[in-house]
């Protein structure tokens, strides 16, 4: 029995297996924040007279039993049970009686699901923001231990100046803040409280939909009823972009790894444990984990796309589509973490090479360094870069590597990493 179910009708079973999909799958991770949003939906419903005080009482305690069963790992949803929802009530009637019946007063699983939704992705995303942290800090750490090991720094793919290990590693750094602040963006979207819309046309019930929205601990609930249902896909695509753009810094640093790691650069170095071989060549050291790095972070870039094209042209009001959005997004969100884990851990084994410029490959690199020498001395900068290009054509340009002088915020020789650190401080404070 379904609780849409009425008495002698029943859906074909092509069309049930085809519209519940993997749902199941997806509500038991959302089986915890369902039995919360339970609790303080039928908390707020004793408060307002809805249910009696005794019945409401006996209500949560028997829903914090179930949500005991779900932290212990025992929780299921048993066969013939269509949903999480459906599992919840069922399971509080049997304990305590005709009172179960009386918890979805107020409420449709349309603002159910859009609630359990939002309070799962707070706590990811919470999770998701103490990894980038992690991994923040290892850069930073990293950054500071290497910056005096010079890089060649490329554009087009050509060396053009010199970099440092530091200046590198930090970039990285100062991109995880803003891809934060994205973050940050879709936290505050999942922070406000649909529960109570119903269908998206509120209730003749009395409901105090303030009173959930402090149970829950969201920051503000979404005034209009209609809105809250339509917030439903729009706040699993904000998250979604957050998520691609964690990806594409992930992908990136992953690609300059697995180039670095090649025998023509040789700039940084794993152990042996974290590189696999090849089943033909005995010398053989591959950047496996790198390679899947950036093929997992840049399939994570197409989730909003995905998102955005499951949800074009939907009318408003709720429509069985935004089921979907779980198939993409909850996948994405451990995917994320698995990645964010990985590369912590190879972010800390990571060796840097040290006297890389000292190779002649890597004279020109210092052509800026020797043409801004002379605009010091006084020579105008067209005349310097002429002159500095002709010596590069005759091949007589020659610059002493150790008269670098970066000082610059932001330079090889001033990381600013503590103005950096500050920076992803004041992100972090945003979320509270």
């Amino acid at each position: 029995m379904k609780l849409w179910q009425k008495n002698n009708t029943n859906t074909a079973g092509l069309v049930e297996q085809f519209t519940v999909g993997r749902d199941k799958e997806f509500d038991l991770l959302l089986a915890k924040y369902d039995i919360i949003g339970s609790i303080a939906h039928v908390t707020m419903l004793g408060e307002a007279g809805i249910m009696s005080n005794e019945e409401a009482q006996l209500a949560v305690d028997g829903l914090r039993q179930i949500l005991k069963l779900e932290e212990e790992g025992k929780f299921i949803i048993e066969e013939g049970i269509e949903d999480v929802h459906s599992q919840v009530e069922k399971m509080l009637t049997e304990m305590i009686g005709e009172a179960g019946k009386k918890i979805h007063s107020g409420r449709s699983r349309n603002d159910q699901v859009a609630t359990d939704i939002k309070l799962y992705l707070k706590a990811e995303l919470l999770e998701i923001k103490e990894l980038v942290i992690v991994l923040f800090n290892i850069l930073i750490e990293k950054s500071e231990a290497n910056k005096h090991k010079l890089f060649p720094g490329y554009t087009h793919l050509q060396a053009a100046m010199p970099s440092s290990a530091g200046l590198w590693l930090s970039a990285y750094a100062e991109g995880l803040i803003d891809d934060l602040e994205l973050l940050y963006a879709a936290y505050q979207l999942a922070n406000k409280n649909p529960l109570g819309s119903g269908a998206g046309y509120g209730s003749s019930f009395q409901l105090n939909r303030k009173r959930t929205t402090e149970l829950l601990q969201f920051k503000s609930l979404h005034w209009n009823s209609i809105y809250a249902q339509m917030s439903r896909g729009k706040t699993e695509r904000f998250v979604g972009m957050g998520l691609a753009a964690l990806g594409a810094t992930i992908s990136r640093f992953s690609m300059d790894c697995c180039l670095y790691m090649n025998d023509q650069f040789r700039f940084i170095s794993l152990p042996d444990a974290w590189t696999t071989g090849s089943s033909l060549m005995p010398h053989k050291k591959n950047p496996d984990v790198f390679e899947l790095l950036r093929a997992k972070a840049n399939r994570l870039q197409s989730i909003p796309n995905e998102l955005a094209l499951m949800l074009t042209n939907l009318p408003s009001g709720y429509h069985r589509d935004v089921q979907l959005t779980k198939e993409i997004l909850f996948p994405a969100i451990q995917e994320i973490k698995l990645c964010l884990i990985v590369i912590i851990e190879a972010v800390k084994v990571m060796e840097v090479n040290e006297g890389l410029l000292d190779d002649k490959k890597y004279d020109l690199l210092f052509s800026v360094e020797a043409l801004n020498n002379l605009v010091n001395e006084g020579v105008p900068f067209r005349d310097a870069y002429q002159m500095i290009g002709n010596q590069i054509q005759e091949g007589t340009f020659y610059f002493e590597r150790e008269a670098l002088n970066h000082t610059h915020e932001g330079s090889i020789g001033n990381l600013c990493l503590d103005q950096i650190k500050n920076q992803m401080k004041e992100t972090l404070l945003r979320f509270g």
